[in-house]
């Protein structure tokens, strides 16, 4: 969700995104639950094709294969969850398993592994983007004239 959701909020400020979003906001709550499932259905097959590329020695582009539709596919239905919740969430079977996936999540989130976890990224976060900084600053220094050095 870290990439999927920026990149669905950027994608919904076009223009043609808007009359989208009208439209399936005026949906009835189980067309809405049935268009969540396109992008699922459609892109579900991408991974069977990844492996075979990768299977078959195009690891590359089976792994581009991979992420490319996976992200696609989590960009499309947050788009569509957003869009739609208020009306998935009036189907009472959906908003019973969305409550029970939130249960679980938060259970999760709570373990100490899941914390530990969680400060190794962000340390690692940390430790990449200074070093970032310090290359991008020392090639800065690289292209000065030596006088100014």
């Amino acid at each position: 969700m870290t990439v999927a959701r920026p990149l669905a909020n950027w994608i919904a400020e076009y223009w043609i995104f808007r009359s989208l979003r009208v439209w399936i906001g005026s949906l009835r709550p189980y067309p809405a639950l049935a268009l969540l499932a396109v992008p699922v259905i459609v892109l579900e097959p991408v991974k069977p094709v990844a492996a075979y590329l990768a299977g078959t020695g195009h690891v590359t582009t089976g792994m581009i294969v991979l992420v490319v539709g996976e992200i696609l596919k989590l960009v499309l239905v947050e788009r569509l969850f957003c869009v739609s919740r208020d009306k998935l969430m009036s189907i009472p079977a959906f908003a019973w398993t969305y409550g029970k996936y939130w249960q679980a999540k938060d259970w999760l989130e709570s373990l100490e592994a899941w914390q530990t976890t969680r400060r190794w990224m962000r340390l690692a976060q940390y430790v990449v983007r200074r070093y970032v900084q310090r290359t991008k600053a020392s090639h800065k220094l690289e292209r000065l004239p030596v006088q100014l050095r």
